[in-house]
């Protein structure tokens, strides 16, 4: 027994340095560490006008503007009125720099899409994760933007997206590696689909392929631009079915300063054969099922956005943004075809961190046998951004 106590005493003693150097590596590398709380309170009323009748309650409609969900209930009432603040976000970043890499974590969650909770008593909503990634030098691991999207050149609406229709739109999981103005990423591979006969949109149970980007950020002058590829492999195996076509898409986008002020002017042109879910949050999908048969659904959109500054604290925008799809063999039940929007606002940012603005859009989708629905939407908001 003296023995044992005398061996551990001994390798205790020889091990109290080592958890003594590692504390203090860690404690280094904690000082060194920058962290930073942001994200913004953002309180929203909405009055829409649902042609064909409103949505209910918890529908996404009724949180922002989506393409192909405006469609509602005849039964219901046509016009609605919503207050929530379920877009207000909240993110968590920490930076540090250890053996001359940069490392980099950051977290991001906000509250829309989700149907857990009601407007009746406590307005009560689930958070939802929209970022979670880690970064060290040139590559990048989770869950953020797809690198086929330009964030940058999305308008300034107060509206969730503001351009939902020409704009490219996603956050997946991904690993991307970035080399000065070059972006190359593999994504997760989510297929969708539109059944011939029924019109009914089908998930592809077998994506194995990840999604391939390829993206090119450069500048002329004070103006930013991108360039980015899409290819993909839209596979659907149910049912007795095994078939697949690939699938790509163009994106080009810029920013562009007007005069000698602040306004600037920004686009985006999209095109591509069964982009699907990137194009106007999945209003077209992918690809068409029949005749033991899958088929490329082509697709065309893009936005373009002005905005004015009245003076220091005063500016509006101004956008308008667009899709059209062509289906080689139109299914037979009325699927999404063509999606039209248009917005306009006031802003006013008293002090910086708070910004107070009027907006109004009008939306109209219409399918490929001809029926349509609208929508008009007066909207006011106020965000603090932290």
């Amino acid at each position: 027994m003296k023995l044992l106590n005398r061996t551990a005493l001994a390798v205790a003693a020889l091990l109290t340095p080592v958890a003594a150097t590692q504390a203090a590596v860690s404690l280094q590398s904690l000082s060194d560490t920058e962290f930073a709380f942001g994200g913004y309170v953002k309180a929203d009323l909405m009055v829409s006008n649902y042609s064909e009748g409103a949505p209910d309650d918890n529908n996404i409609s009724r949180q922002f503007y989506v393409p192909g969900a405006i469609y509602g209930d005849s039964s219901r009432g046509k016009s609605v009125t919503d207050f929530h603040a379920r877009e207000t976000r909240f993110n968590f970043a920490a930076t540090n720099e250890i053996d001359g890499h940069k490392l980099k974590f950051f977290v991001e969650m906000d509250f829309l899409t989700h149907t857990d909770g009601n407007e009746r008593v406590s307005n009560s909503y689930s958070p939802r994760l929209r970022h979670a990634f880690v970064s060290v030098d040139n590559w990048l691991v989770g869950q953020t933007w797809t690198t086929f999207q330009d964030v940058g050149a999305l308008p300034e609406a107060l509206d969730f997206v503001g351009a939902a229709e020409g704009t490219t739109f996603a956050r997946q999981g991904q690993i991307r590696y970035t080399n000065g103005g070059w972006q190359f990423a593999l994504e997760n591979p989510s297929s969708t689909f539109t059944d011939y006969t029924t019109g009914v949109r089908k998930t592809g149970s077998s994506d194995l392929i990840p999604d391939l980007i390829a993206r090119y950020n450069f500048k002329t002058g004070s103006s930013k631009f991108m360039l980015a590829a899409l290819l993909r492999e839209l596979e659907y195996e149910e049912e007795n079915m095994d078939e697949s076509t690939f699938g790509w898409a163009l994106s080009g986008s810029g920013v562009i300063p007007v005069g000698s002020g602040r306004d600037t002017f920004k686009f985006m042109a999209n095109v591509g054969e069964g982009a699907g879910r990137y194009m106007a949050l999945n209003f077209v999908n992918g690809a068409v099922l029949g005749n033991g048969e899958v088929e490329a659904i082509t697709t065309y959109s893009g936005f373009a956005s002005y905005q004015h500054w009245w003076d220091e604290k005063w500016r509006s925008n101004i956008t308008a943004s667009a899709l059209e799809a062509d289906y080689d063999t139109s299914p037979v039940a009325a699927v999404n075809e063509t999606s039209y929007s248009g917005n306009i606002n006031l802003l006013y940012s008293p002090v910086k961190p708070i910004t107070v603005g009027v907006e109004y859009l009008y939306a109209l989708n219409e399918r490929t046998d001809g029926t349509d629905a609208d929508l008009s939407r007066f909207m006011f908001s106020l965000k603090y951004v932290l």
